[in-house]
C-alpha cells in the first residue's frame, strides 16, 4: 500500500496534479491524503479564496477548507469510476506549508507528494512557483511536480539527466524501479556537458553504477554537448517523446538549470512533462 500526499491550494493546476496522480496509481493500492494548508500570515484561517469551475461556469468562491476539501472528493468521485484499490483522506491545517507537509510525511509515512508547479497565485513566468519549489528542496521525501498542461500518458521512458557527480543510493533510486516495473518502460540516463569534459574518476564510478544498477532493466546513456542545459533537454524530450523527466534534488548543477531556470516561454517541458524528483 502506498501512501501519497497530495497538497491542494483548490487551483486548477492542483486538480490537474490529482487527475494525473489517480491516473499515475491507478492499477496501485494507495492512500491519497489530501492536504490544505492555510499559510500562517497569509491567509484566514477559517477561510480560503479559490476558483471552482461549476456547470463550465468559472466563480470565485470563499468557503471553509474543510468544505473546499469534501467538495474536491465530490469531484473526484464524479471524473473517477470507483476504484477499490485506492482510499481518501482530507486533511487541513493551518501553520506554514513544509512544516505541515513535513509533519504528514512523517505522521502518515508517506511514499510520494504528488503536486501542482504553480499554485492559484502562481507567476506564469516561473516554471516553479515558490510553494512547489520549497518542497522539492526541503521535504526529504519523493515528489513529482506535474505542470498546469501536463496529461497522463503510459511513461514508458523515463529521462534521467545527471553529471555523475552524486552516488546514488539503492533506496533513493527506488522509486524509478517501480515505475520501470509497472509500466514496463526504460530508462535513459541523460549527461549534458557545456564544453565535451572527460569525466574524472569519481563521476565514471557512479556512471558505472547506474549501469550495474539498472543492468536487469532497459536503459541507455546519452551524451551531449550543448552550453544550454535545458535546451538539449527540451530537444532530447523532442526526439524521444518523453513523458517523465527525474533527477537528484542533490544535484545542483542540473537540478538549478533545468528545473529552475527562469526562461519559462523558450521552453516548453515546464508545462508539460511531470518531474519526479529523488532525496
Amino acid at each position: 500500500m502506498k501512501n501519497i500526499l497530495i497538497p491542494t491550494d483548490f487551483s486548477e493546476n492542483s486538480w490537474n496534479a490529482i487527475v494525473y496522480a489517480l491516473h499515475f496509481f491507478s492499477k496501485s493500492s494507495c492512500n491519497f491524503y489530501l492536504l490544505h494548508v492555510n499559510t500562517v500570515g497569509a491567509l484566514v484561517a477559517a477561510k480560503t479564496s479559490c476558483v471552482q469551475h461549476v456547470g463550465g461556469v468559472a466563480e470565485t468562491l470563499t468557503k471553509p477548507p474543510k468544505k473546499m476539501l469534501q467538495e474536491t472528493l465530490k469531484r473526484i468521485h464524479e471524473h473517477f469510476p470507483k476504484n477499490p484499490n485506492h482510499r481518501f483522506f482530507t486533511i487541513s491545517d493551518s501553520n506554514y506549508i513544509i512544516d505541515s507537509i513535513r509533519q504528514q510525511v512523517t505522521l502518515h509515512k508517506i511514499n510520494l507528494i504528488v503536486m501542482g508547479t504553480k499554485g492559484a497565485s502562481g507567476f506564469n513566468n516561473l516554471a516553479i512557483g515558490t510553494n512547489a519549489g520549497n518542497v522539492i528542496t526541503k521535504v526529504k521525501c519523493a515528489t513529482m511536480v506535474v505542470p498546469e498542461n501536463a496529461k497522463y500518458t503510459v511513461p514508458n521512458e523515463i529521462a534521467f539527466p545527471t553529471d555523475f557527480s552524486i552516488f546514488y543510493r539503492p533506496e533513493t533510486l527506488q522509486p524509478i524501479l517501480d515505475i520501470i516495473e509497472a509500466n514496463n518502460a526504460k530508462v535513459s540516463v541523460l549527461h549534458v556537458n557545456k564544453r565535451g569534459v572527460e569525466f574524472n574518476e569519481d563521476q565514471q564510478k557512479n556512471k558505472e553504477y547506474l549501469d550495474d544498477y539498472f543492468t536487469n532493466y532497459t536503459h541507455s546513456f546519452h551524451f551531449l554537448t550543448n552550453k544550454h542545459i535545458e535546451n538539449a533537454v527540451q530537444q532530447f524530450v523532442d526526439d524521444r517523446g518523453i513523458k517523465l523527466i527525474t533527477m537528484l534534488a542533490k544535484n545542483l548543477n542540473y537540478f538549478q538549470r533545468i528545473l529552475f531556470h527562469p526562461t519559462v516561454n523558450k521552453i516548453r517541458y515546464y508545462k508539460e512533462v511531470p518531474f519526479l524528483v529523488l532525496h
